[in-house]
């Protein structure tokens, strides 16, 4: 635990790197080579984390004088993904999550269930959430450590499903995304996309960042479009012109600095990915394997960040016109392009396919969020969070994807024997991916 407690309070840029480094070796990559990588992915992932700090500590406040400018009063409070990351790792149960995450998923690639290899430690803390959230609904601390094995197994297969897609679309060479706010959104924009493509007039809309630069001319060009968001935003915020501005270059400059992060990211990852696979090659031939990695990865991707930052003030609309919604969109807008960069795969980059499954994303996230705010409140009193006078809260993000509900609704309702169900369904799925499907063709196309 006390390593565990270290891994955590380093953080992903030092961890990260160090696990890699760990791991080219034991690939036999030459160290010198192996702690290059290394070091390009701690500085890739600094990088990152700096942008999305930039976009977050710009993006809330406005977001907050959005809230109040409109006059909302929703009674429970999206807290944010930090926050909730903090509830479920500051529980006992959720401190066994990590633990947990790497000896299942270590099982798991060696009887042929998953082809991920999830160094994404940080990131256990999506089915640390989850088992938080049964423990205080049923109170029983055993179902809560079988949930998390359960979410996990989910995550896995979630991510090895979209991972052809995902590598398609992005580019990203052996890259998966078991990230549990992201992963879901594969499911969900099947069939919206499906539905889409049947729809006269509208299959035929076809908007993508190179397109819109084609018809709009400069105003299209994806520095000028982040600097009209940010304006548009600090509009709707009602700041005055210099901090109008000021957000508007803000959002130009994460456009632009974004996607080279990732470059940067992806160029120490491409020697231990290709290590990796060759020696699963030679000791399982047939066999591929995936690097599991956060989906940050593909949060900068034009298409992406775009429609999220449209999907800004529209978050808010859809909270105040949603009959029974009760979660006030607030630390998760942010958040949004990791909620749909899985689904943008999907929808090819297409900004207005994205906008449309965004909003059903949302619509749906937000009645799941509220009916899991009295759960995340009682989890985060057990955590002895810092409710800071709300008494009551919730998360956007984990706390409205379609997995928490079926995982948690089962447990919540059915105990054992719901989370039995869930745990044959999501087996039974791997099965047939790892074992039955032998085609590595999109399961999107």
């Amino acid at each position: 635990m006390a390593v565990i407690n270290w891994l955590l309070d380093a953080g992903p840029t030092v961890f990260l790197p160090l696990l890699l480094f760990i791991f080219g070796l034991v690939l036999r990559i030459k160290p010198g080579k192996a702690f290059k990588a290394a070091l390009m992915v701690g500085i890739g992932f600094t990088g990152l984390n700096l942008i999305i700090g930039l976009l977050t500590d710009n993006l809330g406040p406005a977001a907050q004088a959005m809230v109040k400018n409109f006059g909302l009063s929703l009674n429970a409070i999206d807290v944010g993904w930090p926050a909730a990351s903090a509830i479920s790792y500051g529980t006992t149960l959720g401190s066994l999550a990590i633990p947990i995450g790497v000896a299942l998923n270590v099982f798991l690639l060696v009887i042929g269930l998953t082809k991920t290899l999830d160094v994404d430690l940080w990131n256990y803390w999506h089915i640390a959430f989850s088992g938080s959230l049964v423990y205080a609904a049923t109170n029983n601390f055993g179902l809560g450590l079988f949930t998390m094995i359960v979410h996990a197994m989910w995550i896995y297969f979630l991510a090895d499903l979209a991972a052809p897609t995902i590598q398609k679309h992005y580019g990203l060479e052996g890259i998966s995304f078991p990230q549990g706010a992201s992963a879901p959104g594969f499911v969900l924009a099947l069939p919206i996309n499906w539905l889409l493509d049947r729809i006269p007039g509208v299959k035929n809309i076809h908007w993508t960042p190179e397109t819109i630069q084609k018809k709009l001319g400069i105003f299209g060009d994806s520095a000028v479009m982040g600097l009209i968001i940010g304006i548009v935003i600090g509009a709707l915020a009602q700041y005055d012109l210099t901090k109008m501005l000021n957000l508007g270059i803000t959002t130009s400059a994460v456009l632009i600095l974004m996607p080279r992060m990732v470059a940067i990211l992806m160029e120490g990852l491409s020697p231990i990915s290709e290590a990796a696979n060759t020696m699963v090659q030679k000791k399982f031939p047939g066999r591929n394997l995936y690097i599991g990695m956060d989906s940050a990865l593909a949060v900068g991707q034009e298409a992406v960040l775009s429609a999220s930052l449209i999907l800004v003030p529209v978050s808010l609309l859809i909270a105040v016109i949603l009959p029974g919604n009760r979660v006030l969109p607030f630390g998760d807008l942010a958040t949004i392009p990791f909620m749909l960069a899985v689904m943008a795969a999907v929808f090819g980059g297409n900004v207005f396919r994205i906008v449309v499954g965004g909003v059903i994303d949302l619509a749906v996230s937000l009645y799941i969020a509220s009916w899991i705010a009295p759960l995340l409140t009682s989890a985060a009193k057990s955590a002895h969070f810092a409710m800071n006078g709300a008494t009551s809260i919730s998360v956007l993000s984990d706390g409205g994807a379609w997995t928490t509900l079926l995982i948690v609704g089962m447990g919540k309702l059915m105990s054992w024997g719901g989370m039995a169900i869930v745990f044959a369904i999501v087996l039974g799925l791997m099965i047939w991916l790892n074992k039955f499907r032998k085609s590595d063709k999109p399961i999107s196309e």
